[in-house]
């Protein structure tokens, strides 16, 4: 087992028992449009108000020809308190009428045509092919870049850098989880002011490239 491999299958092992990202959680009712709606819900919000904020929305609206009845005054008071409301439910409204309107209702497959969604950028795409439609895709948010780069697996500027690099390195097999593990990872332990290295139980593995100071 190589490096890379041998510290996912630590960090998991750590990971047990900790909670899940908002997205993860929404996708085991296998709806890739919810997940899309989750994950755009989640943008600058804590996974807290995410979570009851999505269930609040697919109480009233959970498909797209629903979600089209509703009024963007109606969506903007469901989805309250998550940050950009105001702005997350005119995209939703406006995803929810192409995908209606050019997809049938169906929420897009494929990568290219998620992109064409106003609103949605690679991170959210990614996320929607792996955990919607369980299609492997490597999705890099802010604390996948920066944990990548701290173990030392990349040497990456941007989160679209740090997506080639670890499709390159990371076993087509892992792309779907490496979300998932990584951003609970931290979530409660590899913090991105002072983690927690000393509990941590790939603190040998690590490049800690960028930790000034950790606990």
């Amino acid at each position: 087992m190589n490096r890379i491999l041998k510290t996912l299958r630590l960090i998991e092992k750590q990971a047990k028992g900790w909670v899940v990202p908002s997205v993860t959680k929404i996708s085991a009712r296998r709806d890739p449009y919810q997940v899309l709606i989750s994950c755009i819900l989640s943008l600058r919000t804590k996974d807290k108000t995410t979570i009851e904020a999505s269930e609040r929305l697919f109480k009233a609206a959970d498909n797209p020809a629903v979600m089209l009845k509703l009024k963007e005054a109606q969506i903007r008071k469901l989805i309250y308190p998550v940050g950009f409301y105001r702005n997350k439910s005119r995209v939703i409204l406006g995803l929810s009428r192409r995908i209606v309107e050019e997809y049938s209702g169906r929420t897009p497959d494929s990568l290219e045509e998620l992109l064409k969604l106003k609103g949605v950028g690679r991170k959210t795409a990614n996320l929607v092919l792996g955990l919607g439609f369980g299609i492997p895709a490597v999705c890099v948010d802010t604390h996948v870049h920066r944990i990548s780069n701290r173990l030392g697996w990349v040497k990456t500027k941007t989160p679209e850098e740090t997506e080639y690099a670890l499709r390159e390195i990371i076993p087509k097999r892992e792309w779907i989880k490496l979300n998932t593990t990584l951003v609970t990872f931290g979530q409660n332990l590899c913090l991105p002011v002072s983690p927690f290295c000393s509990k941590c139980k790939v603190n040998g593995l690590c490049d800690k490239k960028g930790v000034d100071k950790w606990r």
